[in-house]
């Protein structure tokens, strides 16, 4: 059976073979860098191979890349950063979903929306749980705890540790049904409102009905991580059951960052976004 390469490979594998395409040079240019076998560059292209710092950085080098942009896929490539905070959880979360974290946890800029529901790094622990309940296959009461044990784990990983750029658009729908019923979701959105305001690490922005029609009606939730420093390189995350889907061209990121950023344009702004939200609260 074909067993996919993991994500950082296919990332990492990616960008050099832009890079070496983009100068015009051959398999076998590269190949004479790292005095290897053009096949072994093949294999480090398509991810089908991990490939050693050292021999990175000498390609990457040759190509001119510059020491940020090195340094960001040093760290992709190097098989001890997938020893990330989801360890203790991996029974928990899908194999292909780790590969993801893993980037997220390294992302400097993370782009979120939820159309339905309220994304995962601004969920209370009781709003968590409800989703847990709610899952098909959630188990015993165990296995939910230990789901938003995870939740809060991640959100520890990324908002407190990190302080990554974080912009959160959030459909006006996810506001308005009752996960886990109001208390639930009193608790939820006082979050929200408190995040909101001036935190100086997270924007938020309402999505409402009233936007009508918009880029992203088709493709519902998603994540979108970018590498504001290497251009062309980031991830896009769709949600979806066995931990959704991870998108990698340079054409899906940027076809789904227009999207998002048209979603932008059609919400409310950060501070009309408070106020509607303290209003929820007050009310």
């Amino acid at each position: 059976m074909f067993t996919a390469p993991p994500l950082r490979r296919r990332i990492v594998g990616g960008a050099l073979r832009r890079y070496r395409e983009n100068l015009g040079y051959t398999l076998d240019d590269a190949a004479g860098i790292l005095e290897c076998d053009r096949s072994k560059i093949s294999r480090i292209e398509t991810g089908q191979r991990g490939i050693r710092g050292k021999e990175l950085r000498e390609l990457l080098t040759e190509y001119g890349i510059e020491e940020d942009q090195q340094s960001i896929l040093t760290a992709m490539a190097d098989p001890r950063t997938a020893r990330g905070w989801y360890r203790p959880y991996s029974d928990v979360l899908p194999g292909s979903y780790q590969d993801y974290l893993l980037l997220e946890a390294a992302a400097p800029r993370v782009l979120a929306y939820g159309a339905q529901r309220i994304p995962t790094l601004l969920q209370t622990p009781a709003y968590a749980l409800a989703l847990a309940e709610a899952a098909p296959g959630s188990g015993d009461d165990e296995a939910r705890a230990m789901a938003v044990e995870t939740t809060l784990a991640r959100q520890k990983a990324i908002l407190g540790e990190r302080k990554p750029d974080i912009h959160v658009i959030i459909g006006e729908a996810a506001l308005r049904q009752e996960v886990g019923g109001p208390t639930v979701m009193e608790g939820q959105l006082g979050l929200l409102a408190g995040v909101s305001g001036d935190s100086g690490i997270i924007t938020v922005q309402i999505l409402p009905f009233s936007s009508g029609a918009h880029a992203a009606a088709d493709i519902g939730s998603m994540t979108i991580l970018q590498f504001p420093e290497t251009p062309g390189l980031g991830i896009v995350h769709l949600g979806g059951a066995g931990g959704g889907v991870c998108l990698e061209t340079p054409e899906e990121l940027a076809a789904h960052a227009r999207a998002f950023e048209q979603l932008r344009a059609f919400a409310l702004s950060p501070v009309q976004s408070a106020l509607l939200l303290r209003g929820l609260t007050a009310s």
